[in-house]
């Protein structure tokens, strides 16, 4: 059975919890008998995928949205020996819905998020974020299955496109490499990023999207004691308006209390397991968040987790027991941010509860989320559509 992956995010081109996905399950799924796994990737050349450029000289000028589609024409011409194809994101998902039309191959979608549940992407693609929208809501509706990497993602899948049969709305929950991210005792790296070891920091990893509820964060620092130091994963804000956002932020908390680092390069996966390995706590304030890698590599890594409550995240956090939630209601974000910081204080100031949430989160990423499971899973998936 040979199966088509498309995607935008292929290694070493991973910017997001969709591309950490793909990458662990096009490892596992090459381990399987009878599974043989091309990858066909939007971007730059790289080593184990056939890649799409999106710059098309001809399309100089032109809305990114209308660049991919036109790299995702081409990767549907690309997949015609395949007996699956399976996309991931929207970025690939009309080279699937295409290759479906022409060649007849059944189509699996993986829905890592989803379009209408993120209206802030108008912001960054202006008319685009309208084509973004028809290429995903084809691609679903036509789909012979959809993955949902959550059971809350699953009711979003429905609730945002209703014309999807439930029946083909599958859950595969996303999967951790707890052989990779583990405790570690190294601390050369937090060394060099100007880390005080003799201080308790909480940090946060991720991009800065409106989704991802940076500033939230941000505010809630402004209320956490003043030995708390934060530490910052964060890539460059997706809109200049959100930059303005964050820069302000930072600054105000820059200007008072010390220990606020950001560092906005992607780093190795070694140097993150690193920072969150000694960590006090991990937040993850989104405002929306299908499931959350990167809450399962918090927790892989023994670390106590505070989160918002949306979405698939209760589905990894279990509250009181692996983490703390924090409600989130939009019509209400100072309580929101109060939550968060009280939430980030009290386990900063109980350090032996956030080692026993630690260690059980560290149990239950091991007990439940392992990537051979989640491949086994999706290849039955596969199998059922042929």
């Amino acid at each position: 059975m040979r199966i088509g992956v498309l995607t935008r995010e292929y290694p070493p081109y991973v910017y997001g919890g969709a591309g950490v996905h793909v990458d662990f399950l096009v490892r596992h799924l090459r381990e399987l008998p009878g599974v043989e796994v091309d990858v066909h990737a939007l971007g730059e050349p790289r080593d184990g995928a056939r890649t799409y450029s999106e710059d098309d000289p001809r399309l100089e000028g032109a809305n990114s949205a209308l660049k991919v589609l036109s790299a995702d024409t081409e990767m549907a011409a690309g997949v015609q020996d395949c007996a699956v194809v399976h996309s991931h994101t929207w970025y690939a998902n009309a080279g699937g819905h295409l290759a479906h039309l022409v060649h007849g191959i059944p189509h699996v979608v993986t829905a890592h998020s989803l379009e209408p549940l993120r209206p802030w992407k108008a912001e960054q693609l202006g008319g685009g974020y309208r084509l973004s929208s028809w290429i995903e809501r084809s691609a679903y509706e036509n789909a012979d299955a959809v993955i949902a990497v959550s059971r809350g993602m699953r009711e979003d899948v429905l609730r945002a496109y209703p014309a999807v049969d439930p029946a083909r709305v599958h859950v595969v929950h996303n999967g951790i490499d707890t052989a990779f991210y583990r405790a570690v005792t190294e601390t050369d790296m937090l060394e060099r990023l100007g880390v005080d070891l003799d201080r308790p920091y909480v940090t946060f990893v991720g991009r800065i999207t409106r989704q991802k509820g940076v500033p939230h964060l941000l505010r809630a620092a402004l209320m956490l004691p003043p030995e708390v130091q934060l530490v910052l994963l964060a890539g460059a804000p997706d809109t200049p308006d959100l930059a303005r956002e964050t820069d302000a932020l930072v600054a105000r908390l820059r200007a008072e209390r010390t220990g606020v680092i950001l560092v906005s390069e992607m780093l190795p996966r070694e140097d993150v397991r690193q920072v969150l390995s000694h960590a006090s706590v991990f937040c993850c304030p989104s405002i929306y968040e299908p499931l959350g890698i990167v809450n399962l590599e918090a927790m892989a890594c023994e670390t106590a987790v505070v989160a918002s409550d949306v979405g698939g995240i209760p589905e990894v956090v279990a509250d009181g027991s692996t983490g703390t939630l924090v409600h989130y209601d939009s019509r209400d974000t100072e309580a929101f941010e109060s939550g968060l910081a009280a939430a980030i204080t009290r386990l900063v100031s109980e350090p032996d509860e956030a080692r026993r949430l630690g260690r059980a989160g560290r149990s239950r990423a091991v007990a439940e989320f392992g990537w051979p499971g989640v491949a086994e899973r999706t290849a039955e998936i596969y199998r059922s559509v042929q």
